[in-house]
């Protein structure tokens, strides 16, 4: 199979191409700029797409014209359609961030008539609920980086640099992911 990630070379993109590539998948990762290209092929990412190219046909172009199984989407408004269109049939759309603004609302129709497909907006404290859901996710990453799967920390900011950090984020300057220290 094949999947998206948005945000190729930013923390969940390669996050998403890292456990794509351990699990025999193939992965597309969606880049603003030629340093994210080459990081996020060094990640994993099989093939990048420029974001501001027509998302959906170089996806389509990739795939055969069948598109793809997974779209992990953080970006949201400006992306979302573009994301869809690049689904193949029975696709499952992962929308998990709002980088561009908040998603309009979709109808149930919109879906079905793009090949029903499958939307889901993941909110992390669903899947861990108690401090033992807590502990078994933390051993499953942690089990999966002994086991070779790299985790790409790419700037490191002091606590109380918080708000630089999100800036920074926020003006696509990072990549991999960030980690605030104490």
């Amino acid at each position: 199979s094949t999947v998206v990630a948005h945000a190729g070379a930013g923390s969940v993109g390669c996050f998403v191409a890292g456990v794509a590539r351990r699990i025999g998948c193939t992965t597309i990762g969606l880049v603003s700029t030629e340093e994210k290209a080459e990081l996020a092929k060094s990640q994993g990412c099989d093939h990048v797409i420029m974001a501001d190219d027509d998302i959906a046909a170089r996806v389509r172009a990739l795939t055969g014209g069948e598109g793809v199984a997974a779209v992990y989407d953080s970006v949201g408004r400006d992306t979302f359609t573009a994301s869809l269109d690049s689904l193949r049939f029975h696709g499952t759309m992962v929308s998990f961030g709002n980088a561009s603004g908040p998603v309009d609302p979709v109808s149930p129709l919109e879906l079905a008539q793009r090949g029903s497909l499958y939307l889901t907006r993941p909110i992390l404290f669903h899947f861990i609920r108690t401090r033992a859901e807590l502990l078994t996710a933390s051993d499953e990453l942690f089990a999966a980086m002994e086991n070779g799967m790299a985790v790409r920390i790419g700037q490191t900011y002091a606590l109380e640099n918080a708000e630089q950090a999100h800036l920074d984020i926020e003006a696509r300057l990072t990549t991999g992911s960030t980690v605030l220290l104490p």
